[in-house]
Parts: C-alpha cells; sequence; structure tokens
C-alpha cells in the first residue's frame, strides 16, 4: 500500500471536508455574528463535541484499533466479528444511558463547564436547551468511531474520512432552511448538529455490510461484557481516557474562562479554532487515521523496522508540511480571517479579536500535529499508561500557563496556552519513545530541519511583504478582490516554499512509503 497514494485520498476527502465546513463556519459568522447567543451555541455544542473527542475519537478509537488489528491478523474474521458483535452491543448500551444522563443533567454539566453563564440567566437557559438538542451527537459520532475503526482496519478509509461533508452539508441545509422559521434562528443550528451526526452514522452502513462486519446489536450488554477482548479493549480505554481527557478538561477549563470573558469571546476562539483544525485534520488527523493500523500490524507480526520506518516517515511529512502551514497562522490571520469570516454581522472588531487567537494557534500548531503522529506509537503497541503520565502533566503545564498568558492577551491567551502545551507533549512523546528504543530516527534530520528553516524565513518575508500592499478590512464591499489577494498571497507563499525546498534538493520521491500490507 502507497503511503502517499493513501494520504493524499484521506486529505482529499477531508480536504472537502473542511472546504464545506468552512462555508459552514463562514455563513454562520455571517448571518450570526459573535454575540451572546453564538457563545451560548457553541458552549453547548462543545460538550458534547469534547466528550465524542473524549470517548469517540479519543480513548476508544486508540484502545479498539490495535486489538482489532490484532484480532484480524491473528485470530480470523470469524473471531474478529464475534469481537465487533461484542463491542458495539457494550457501547450501544453504554451510550443510551449516557445519553439520558446527559440530557437530563445538562444544568449541572454547565454549572461546571461554563458558570460563567449563571450571570447571565436567559443565555444560560438558552444554552441548556441546545445542550439538550445536540447531546445525543456523542452516541451517534461514538458508532461513527466505531464504524471508522473497523472500516480504517480493513484500509477502507474514504467513507469515514468522508463522513464530516455529510455533517456540513446537513448544517448549512439547516442554517438556510430551518433556522430562518425560527423564532429563536440559533436553535435550527442545534437541531442540525442532532440530524448530521445520524446522517454519519447512517452512511457507514453500507460499507461495513460490504466487508462483513457491520455489528449486530445484542439484548444483553452482560453476554458481550463476557468476552476477554472486550474486557482488553475496555482496561485499555480506562488510561486512555485519562490520557485524552486531559486535554480534554484543560478545553473545558478554557471554555469556562472564555464564558466570563467579554461576549463574542468564545465565538472568536472558535473561529481561530476552525481554521487551526484545517492543517491539523490534513495532516494530523489523516496521518494519524493511516499510522494507526500500520503499526499495529508491525506490531502484531513483530516487524521493529517497520515501526520506525512508518513514525520517521510520518514526522518528515509533518515537519514539511505543518510548518509552513503554522508559519501562514502566525504570519497572515487578518488576511485568513477578514477573507473568510468579515461578512454581514461579522465586523472589523471580531476579526482583529480572532486574529490574535489565530496567531496564537499558529505558533503551536507543529506540537498539536505532531502530537497525532507520535501517540499512535505507544496506542499501537497497547502502551496507554505512558501517554497518560504525559497528558496529565501537560493538563497542568497548560493551566499554568493560562495563568501567565491570560491576563496579558485574554482570549488569545488561551489559545496559546492550548498550542505550547501541545508542544511539550510532543516533545515528552518523542522523549519516551526514544527512550524505549522504539523510535529510531533515519540519519540527516539535522541538515532536514536546516533547510525547512531557510525555506520558511524565506516563505514568512515573503508572505509579510504580499500581506502588507492589501487593505484587507477596507475590501469588505469588495469581497471578489479580497478573494483574489488572498488566493494570490497563498500562492506566492507556496510557490516560494517549495521552490526553495527543490533548490535545496528537496524532492517528492524522498517522501514516498510504501507499507507492508
Amino acid at each position: 500500500m502507497n503511503l502517499i497514494k493513501t494520504l493524499a485520498s484521506i486529505s482529499g476527502m477531508t480536504m472537502l471536508s473542511r472546504v464545506t465546513g468552512l462555508a459552514r463556519d463562514v455563513l454562520f459568522s455571517t448571518y450570526f455574528g459573535a454575540n451572546a447567543m453564538t457563545d451560548a451555541y457553541n458552549i453547548a455544542f462543545r460538550i458534547p463535541n469534547l466528550l465524542r473527542r473524549l470517548f469517540a475519537e479519543g480513548a476508544f478509537s486508540q484502545a479498539f484499533v490495535p486489538i482489532l488489528a490484532e484480532y484480524k491478523t491473528q485470530q480470523g474474521n470469524a473471531a474478529t466479528k464475534e469481537l465487533v458483535d461484542h463491542v458495539g452491543t457494550l457501547l450501544t448500551w453504554a451510550l443510551l444511558i449516557t445519553c439520558m444522563l446527559g440530557i437530563i443533567g445538562a444544568p449541572v454539566i454547565l454549572y461546571f463547564a461554563a458558570n460563567g453563564l449563571l450571570k447571565k440567566p436567559e443565555i444560560f437557559s438558552a444554552t441548556v436547551l441546545m445542550t439538550r438538542i445536540m447531546f445525543p451527537y456523542i452516541g451517534f459520532m461514538s458508532m461513527v468511531a466505531l464504524a471508522g475503526g473497523i472500516l480504517n482496519t480493513w484500509r477502507e478509509f474514504k467513507i469515514p474520512a468522508f463522513t464530516p461533508v455529510i455533517y456540513n452539508l446537513t448544517s448549512i441545509a439547516f442554517m438556510l432552511g430551518l433556522s430562518r422559521w425560527m423564532e429563536t434562528p440559533i436553535y435550527g443550528q442545534a437541531i442540525g448538529v442532532f440530524v448530521g451526526g445520524l446522517l454519519q452514522l447512517w452512511i457507514q452502513v453500507p460499507a461495513l455490510v460490504k466487508i462483513g462486519m457491520l455489528p449486530r446489536i445484542g439484548w444483553r450488554p452482560a453476554t458481550a461484557w463476557q468476552d476477554e477482548g472486550v474486557r482488553r479493549i475496555i482496561r485499555n480505554m480506562l488510561p486512555a481516557i485519562v490520557a485524552v481527557s486531559a486535554s480534554q478538561i484543560s478545553i473545558l477549563i478554557n471554555t469556562s474562562l472564555a464564558s466570563g470573558m467579554v461576549a463574542g469571546s468564545t465565538t472568536w476562539l472558535v473561529n481561530a479554532d476552525r481554521l487551526m483544525e484545517f492543517p491539523t485534520a490534513l495532516l494530523g488527523v489523516a496521518l494519524g487515521t493511516i499510522l494507526l493500523p500500520g503499526l499495529s500490524k508491525a506490531n502484531a507480526d513483530g516487524d521493529t523496522a517497520e515501526y520506525s520506518a512508518l513514525l520517521d516517515w510520518g514526522l518528515r511529512l509533518t515537519f514539511l508540511l505543518a510548518m509552513p502551514a503554522g508559519v501562514a497562522l502566525a504570519t497572515i490571520p487578518i488576511p485568513l480571517t477578514a477573507t473568510l469570516f468579515h461578512h454581514g454581522a461579522f465586523d472589523a472588531h471580531a476579526v482583529q479579536m480572532t486574529s490574535n487567537a489565530l496567531v496564537a494557534y499558529g505558533l503551536g500548531l507543529i506540537g498539536l500535529i505532531v502530537v497525532k503522529i507520535l501517540a499512535p506509537g505507544f496506542y499501537a503497541r497497547q502502551d496507554i499508561r505512558t501517554p497518560v503520565k504525559i497528558a496529565v502533566s501537560v493538563m497542568i503545564a497548560t493551566q499554568l500557563m493560562n495563568l501567565v498568558f491570560v491576563p496579558k492577551f485574554a482570549h488569545a491567551g488561551l489559545a496559546l496556552s492550548v498550542g505550547l502545551g501541545a508542544c511539550v507533549n510532543a516533545s515528552f512523546l518523542f522523549i519516551g519513545l526514544r527512550r524505549r528504543g522504539i523510535f529510531h530516527p533515519r540519519k540527516g534530520w539535522g541538515m532536514f530541519l536546516l533547510k525547512l528553516l531557510a525555506a520558511l524565513l524565506l516563505m514568512a518575508f515573503v508572505s509579510l511583504w504580499i500581506s502588507d500592499q492589501f487593505d484587507w478590512l477596507a475590501m469588505k464591499h469588495t469581497p471578489l478582490r479580497r478573494i483574489g489577494a488572498l488566493f494570490l498571497l497563498i500562492l506566492a507563499s507556496v510557490i516560494t516554499y517549495f521552490s526553495a525546498l527543490g533548490l535545496m534538493g528537496f524532492r517528492p520521491r524522498d517522501f514516498r512509503k510504501v507499507a507492508k500490507i
């Protein structure tokens, strides 16, 4: 399996997802602006979304995929299908209970997650209602994670990568349709989240049927609990929950802090977060999706050379592509934010505030992406405890940084703490892999990084110079001209960066990697 082709395929689907997601966010900002009600929506959505990342994409996937790959490699399809059925049964019942408790206990959850809203009773009530509408989203997305883990193990990457497009299109449809007919328009968006989650699950079903791995949900979760494979997954999930929850707790704390700041702070952070997640998803999520099944198989086969080679390839490609993205976020935040969001109710002040947060995210972008490459190096070996210890330490460090940065930079300080905390996390993960002898970097890393640095400095100079030639806020009433200017800016930056690398000897064939299936 050619990993570059697979990465291009997944990144293409992810790009489509991010483009439609960006269209959704632009329409949202244009229609709703940045105010107390948009803060309420973003806070309400963040609760189930954080739980989704914690349980679905986080702890569950990290514990499930390596064991599923082991079963597929060593025990055959029959035993693997039985494991899938038992995991699906137990997960379904656990999610039903979780969603019911979340809907009933929404006010209590928000009391701890966004206590700054208690001073605004009407906004707090709206947030509770939207949290209740959107809470089942965690159930749908957890089952999507189960389906995605199965399909990825069978090297079926395209459908899981495409599912977010369904959510984005659903959200846009509800914004342009139902929201316009409701007395409180933003409630239509909350309903759109519910429907979008359901549709993402539905689209996975045919692919699971095709490979013969559609889970059969039983009525007796106690029987599923007796499966030793299920128990192993749960044992691995428990420390994984601690590891993933550490970063999510930091985000919840940041949400609570932002809810007590001036109106619009949460929305500014969310918009910056959306732009930051563009390269994070295209590189970090896509590479992590490819690497975890490959690393799990190499571990099951005892192929240490392949294991280390996969990690080295992933890191080199990440630095090659993530570092210019980080430089772009840090050097041209106004052009990006103004072009995408400076429409309708989203004013110049909101552009500046979002840009401040975007600069902070850009400084830590490489750490945010590298974590997604290095963490699978532990999860594939079913070593969850090491990332747990690191994640808890990073959570503490992030909150200590908040004490320093938030008084100086307000909401942007929250973003800066998250980015720098991720860099600390990535450093600890790297040191852990090296000390355990799991990862042996190939020769040439020093010269590789020096050449990247030279190309990045040249790119930053060109980006800043071209950016200064335009008044991005003044072009609000000529959006096509502003889009053209941004396209010119990005194109010039890309050409500068890759031309510089080409002159220094970089060639695409140097980054080809063929994984053993």
